[in-house]
């Protein structure tokens, strides 16, 4: 996510606190909260993803192989 985009997130919710938001406010802060919440999930997912697990017989299991392909319902 853009830096520009995180500052605006921090902005308005500064503004939230002291004064308050307008309506169009209110919406543009949750279009960027749910576009943060989603980078960060994509991300975090991409993380567990790649992690290798060595099993005590010495195989090594790739945890998104296993986990990381399943849809949620």
């Amino acid at each position: 996510m853009e830096q520009s985009k995180i500052d605006r997130i921090n902005a308005l919710a500064r503004k939230s606190k002291a004064e308050g938001l307008t309506e169009a406010e209110k919406k543009e802060q949750a279009l960027l909260r749910q576009e943060y919440i989603a980078n960060v999930r994509r991300n975090l997912r991409g993380q567990l993803d790649n992690i290798d697990v060595v099993n005590p017989d010495g195989s090594i299991e790739n945890l998104g192989e296993k986990y990381g392909k399943k849809t949620a319902n």
